[in-house]
């Protein structure tokens, strides 16, 4: 507790004992009224100041207003022990309620506990730490074990592994070397690192997913909103209403020639009051809201606001990017075929052939060969644009390319069946047999399509570029529903528009790319999912909701996270309101009592905040 919940655990504590103490004594009248009147203002002078203030500012109608005018009119009714009762559990209701949500903030504020306090920064031998504002790209800075890396940067010197999990929801440790990229945010864990730094702290990753992060309660969802309108024009028509209750039956009353029993119907609007106040719906939608993007930041799924967490709900139908969305935009050597001589001695070739290309299929050779390249070795190199690479290797000549540079040196080859890059080889003259490159499927892709098929998704779409072999192949291997392939951005927009034309208004698209490429097609879906791009600014800027990893399993999570909080805004929606009217039919029909209508007020608030927690908790869903 802080220290203005605890003082309201003593006054609280000490307007109970009164009240007790206080029911017990033979005292009447004005004696009585002078008794109760302590414990009343003790617990509630700060709700009759601000009720004061409101009406000062001409902002009347609200839950100070409608507690003030109740539990006065009780005890000037007589019900001094009510009153004061009402007002004190009111009040328990309202620490309870700080308690909560102040709970529910820190936990949240615990798991994204992210921003760093300091750099070190080697000065004349010694470390100094600077504030992560005043470092320069460039700069290389220290991280000891233990400590949270302050800026993104690439390793310049030590090993380590790092702890994501604050940032990917990943509890499993990434090994980390020199001249590996790592993002702020993380934590040292092993050895010391020295990281040359390629962002100021205001554009590092922790910076973006912090302001993400807050940023998120300005953006409203329809629910926030209706909750917002509904508060502002059903707090007044129930003030009139419970003034319409105290006055007109016992006017008819008279007018019938009846006693008028003004007591017993002011009794029932001071009821009437006390039960209406919108305490419940006010506070735990915008908690429902605030705890389910908390929970889904700590399991690595940041979402920009509760709009976007309610259009995720209803998303039914799932497009995806093929290259680093559903595969990992990483070309490896994958086989092997038709060739005489051995697997390595092929790969020596056509590595050292293509040492001098940057293309990433050269990349991919070199990395499969695995040893370093002795470029004193090759000769005469000749590239053929388009074809391939002509050179010689150790005096033997050596041809590595397409069928087309197969054709143009009149050597037969054998064609590939399997879908990817082929990269032919011919050795001395004769065709030595051919390399497959391809980009591999992530390890959950397969698993990530079937989890969203489990969560209702209608349809799943993989949108690409690639050749309609490779797209193909890759959508029946994944078990995607439809694939279109060999797109232009421009047609990846037009074909996400023709989707959103087939579906109805309360089914939702959602397409998951990765936030560079994509940004056009992820302003036009309903919501843009950016995956595997922490750290892109692209991504935090196209997207909607940004995956901080790249594992799709991360969509079906993030789907279903938005359904359980939406499901416990429905659920204190329909709670909140349907013990309401209930109670307010019962105190109008005079059956309900003040009793009655602290429950309806402080018991509902209770309930609703400790049900808008559980969005808190999504680890297993």
């Amino acid at each position: 507790m802080n220290k203005k919940q605890k003082k309201m655990l003593i006054r609280i504590i000490i307007s109970l004992v009164l009240v007790v103490v206080f029911s017990q004594l033979p005292v009447e009248g004005y004696l009585r009224f002078g008794l109760f009147m302590i414990p009343y203002l003790i617990i509630g002078y700060d709700i009759l100041k601000k009720a004061c203030k409101g009406i000062r500012n001409k902002q009347v109608f609200d839950e100070n207003f409608l507690m003030a005018v109740a539990t006065i009119g009780a005890i000037l009714l007589g019900d001094y022990t009510e009153g004061t009762a009402v007002m004190l559990f009111y009040q328990i209701g309202e620490l309870f309620q700080s308690y909560a949500v102040g709970k529910s903030r820190r936990n949240i504020s615990e798991l994204m506990d992210i921003r760093p306090d300091y750099a070190n920064v080697e000065n004349n031998g010694q470390l100094e730490q600077v504030d992560p504002d005043e470092v320069a790209v460039g700069t290389i800075i220290v991280v000891q074990p233990g400590e949270k890396v302050p800026i993104d940067g690439v390793i310049t010197e030590g090993t380590s592994t790092l702890n994501t999990s604050a940032l990917t929801g990943e509890s499993l440790p990434r090994s980390a070397k020199v001249g590996d990229e790592v993002i702020s945010g993380c934590i040292n864990m092993t050895g010391l690192l020295k990281i040359r730094t390629t962002k100021e702290f205001g554009e590092s990753t922790v910076s973006k997913i912090l302001e993400l992060v807050e940023n998120s309660s300005s953006r409203k969802s329809k629910s926030e909103n209706f909750i917002s309108k509904f508060a502002k024009y059903y707090t007044p028509a129930v003030c009139y209403g419970a003034l319409a209750l105290a006055l007109i039956p016992p006017i008819v009353l008279l007018i019938m020639g009846k006693p008028a029993m003004w007591g017993d119907w002011i009794y029932r609007a001071l009821t009437f009051l006390v039960i209406s106040c919108p305490c419940a719906l006010v506070i735990s939608i915008p908690l429902s809201f605030f705890a389910g993007i908390g929970g889904a930041s700590n399991q690595g799924v940041l979402v920009k606001g509760s709009n976007y967490l309610e259009t995720l709900a209803q998303t039914k139908y799932v497009v995806f990017d093929k290259t680093g969305t559903m595969t990992q935009g990483v070309f490896e050597v994958s086989g092997i075929h038709h060739n005489e001589m051995s697997d390595e001695k092929l790969l020596e070739y056509a590595a050292l052939a293509e040492c001098s290309s940057s293309h990433p299929i050269s990349k991919s050779l070199q990395k499969a060969y695995g040893k370093p390249v002795d470029r004193n070795r090759v000769t005469d190199i000749e590239e053929i644009s388009g074809n391939g690479v002509i050179a010689k290797v150790d005096g033997v000549s050596v041809a590595a390319g397409n069928a087309k540079l197969m054709k143009k040196l009149g050597i037969a080859y054998q064609e590939c069946h399997h879908v990817g890059t082929v990269v032919h080889m011919a050795v001395d003259g004769r065709y030595a047999g051919h390399i497959l490159i391809s980009d591999i499927i992530k390890p959950h892709a397969k698993e990530a399509i079937a989890e969203l098929k489990k969560a209702g998704i209608s349809k799943t779409v993989m949108l690409t570029g690639d050749s309609r072999r490779v797209a193909d192949q890759v959508a029946a291997e994944l078990g995607i529903d439809e694939v279109y392939s060999e797109l232009l951005p421009a047609d990846k927009v037009t074909k996400v528009e023709e989707l959103l034309d087939k579906k109805t208004a309360k089914e939702k698209l959602a397409f998951v790319g990765d936030g560079i490429n994509d940004a056009p097609v992820l302003s036009r879906a309903d919501i843009g999912i950016a995956m595997g791009a922490l750290g892109s600014d692209a991504a935090i800027e196209a997207a909607d909701i940004v995956l901080m990893d790249d594992d799709p399993l991360k969509i079906s999570k993030a789907i279903k996270i938005a359904r359980k909080c939406i499901h416990i805004v429905y659920e204190n929606i329909y709670f909140a309101i349907g013990i309401k009217v209930l109670c307010l039919i019962l105190g109008a029909l005079g059956i309900a009592n003040m009793w009655v209508a602290i429950f309806a007020d402080v018991g509902v608030m209770i309930i609703a905040v400790l049900n808008a927690i559980r969005a808190l908790f999504v680890k297993k869903l």
